[in-house]
């Protein structure tokens, strides 16, 4: 449908057509007729008027408004975001008043039809040009934010008006998601990482809920756990499925596998969209291993993990995901690429998702094994990210401003020659260096997250129109 990768629960879209009683009537009755046809068939349940509730289902005076925002109440844990199509002028008030009286906060789109030179007589001009203004002008006034659609006017059948409608759906879900994410912290932030710190408060003040965990409360769980359990013989096989376990011993696989059934327990109790653990190096001296495997398979199956306790970094893969519907992986911006200006490498010891490493496998960290001896280092995984569409961007709470700031842009990640350990990947982004510059003189983290895909106008819209946050675009 409308989105790649993981398939995605059907949404609904609120729908208000409006109207005015000096255009005519058919071309309501022709534009509501298209609409449901059109979310019909790209899978959208919309809820809007009938052609009984009022006069040809439309919405223009005050009572019509009250029918409509009614009907929306009734559907407020369902409509995600509400489409406004005028094919006429329309009624600009009643469209407002509708949008007030609901109070859904939601996104809203706003689409004008197009008039042909050929019909401007009386009986069949639109004036949906003008009235669009109209209806943003007082949308404007009453505090209430909205996205435009590619062409100022456009018609249903128009394939940029299908891939608008396309996007707006995936603005609704990032919006939906980030003002209701909830976020585990599990473990305290590593000592030498002052660049992982963020504001709870600040994230809270945009619906952003962060859970707490003592690590020790997990690595307790995983220990208590009998090798012998059925749950543990399971997740053993889930395990083997997910990945070439290569040359990882048996007491290591046992050491992931219970601590990927006490991660996952912590995370279906407090219903966790995503996490970020403290990876290293307590879970290595204290307990054996890495968790790179277990974050690995949450990403994978949609719910972001991040090392570090990199919370804002785990947000950023959770706004990703749920803009392009499928799996983010957090990063490093880690190495220049030769002398390439455009060029960087693309690095972490081991916990991407599937999705970016085709040649899997369970392994060590060598950098890390340095200090705490590399067979306590196993659940780390190895593999290259071969070439595909790149959205990079990071979240960051700015605690000086008192403010959430983003950072987002595309690019390329190619197959280039690439000669080390780890999860790998060369990038391609133009103005590479402008970029870096960027990142440095505002105080941005080294970590950066990755999406295979293009779709940073849809991040750019949700977090900078819908949430407020300040953002910028490379």
């Amino acid at each position: 449908m409308i989105f790649k990768g993981k398939e995605q629960k059907k949404v609904s879209l609120g729908v208000i057509i409006g109207n005015r009683n000096f255009f005519p009537d058919s071309l309501v009755s022709k534009a509501r007729k298209e609409l449901i046809e059109l979310l019909n068939s790209i899978n959208i349940n919309g809820i809007l008027l009938s052609d009984q509730d009022t006069k040809l289902g439309g919405v223009e005076t005050f009572q019509d408004a009250v029918k409509c925002a009614k009907l929306f109440s009734e559907h407020k844990n369902d409509i995600v975001g509400i489409l406004v199509i005028l094919p006429n002028f329309g009624d600009e008030r009643g469209v407002a008043e509708t949008l007030k009286l609901a109070d859904l906060n939601v996104p809203v789109l706003i689409q004008g039809y197009p008039d042909d030179l050929n019909k401007l007589d009386v009986a069949r001009r639109r004036d949906a040009w003008c009235g669009k203004i109209s209806v943003c002008n007082n949308l404007y006034q009453y505090g209430i934010k909205y996205s435009l659609t590619t062409d100022h006017v456009c018609s249903p059948s128009d394939p940029k008006y299908l891939k608008d409608l396309q996007d707006f759906v995936s603005v609704c879900r990032v919006v939906r998601g980030m003002k209701s994410a909830r976020i585990g912290a599990i473990g305290a932030r590593p000592g030498g990482f002052n660049t992982v710190r963020y504001s709870e408060k600040l994230l809270q003040h945009s619906g952003i809920s962060v859970v707490t965990v003592d690590l020790s409360e997990i690595l307790g769980k995983a220990n208590k756990i009998d090798n012998e359990s059925a749950e543990v013989k399971k997740r053993l096989e889930l395990i083997n499925s997910y990945a070439n376990v290569g040359r990882t011993p048996a007491q290591a696989l046992f050491q992931i596998a219970k601590m990927d059934i006490a991660l996952n327990d912590f995370i279906q109790e407090n219903a966790l969209d995503a996490t970020a653990i403290q990876c290293w190096t307590s879970v290595q001296e204290n307990y054996g291993c890495n968790v790179c495997t277990s974050m690995s398979m949450m990403s994978e199956n949609m719910q972001p993990s991040a090392c570090e306790v990199d919370v804002t970094g785990t947000l950023t893969m959770y706004a990703m995901q749920l803009a392009s519907g499928s799996p983010s992986a957090l990063v490093d911006w880690n190495n220049n690429y030769a002398e390439d200006p455009e060029k960087c490498v693309l690095f972490h010891c081991g916990n991407w998702a599937k999705s970016f490493l085709p040649d899997i496998e369970i392994s060590t960290a060598p950098i890390l094994g340095t200090t705490v001896g590399e067979e306590n280092t196993y659940g780390a995984l190895s593999g290259r990210t071969p070439a595909s569409n790149l959205t990079f961007g990071r979240i960051s709470t700015d605690d000086v401003k008192g403010k959430i700031k983003a950072y987002i842009g595309e690019g390329e990640l190619t197959n280039d020659e690439l000669k080390t350990f780890g999860n790998k990947a060369v990038a391609k982004i133009p103005n590479l260096q402008d970029l870096m510059k960027y990142v440095c003189k505002n105080g941005f983290e080294h970590h950066v997250v990755m999406n295979a895909s293009h779709s940073a106008h849809i991040l750019e819209e949700a977090l900078e129109n819908y949430m407020g946050w300040e953002v910028y675009r490379h």
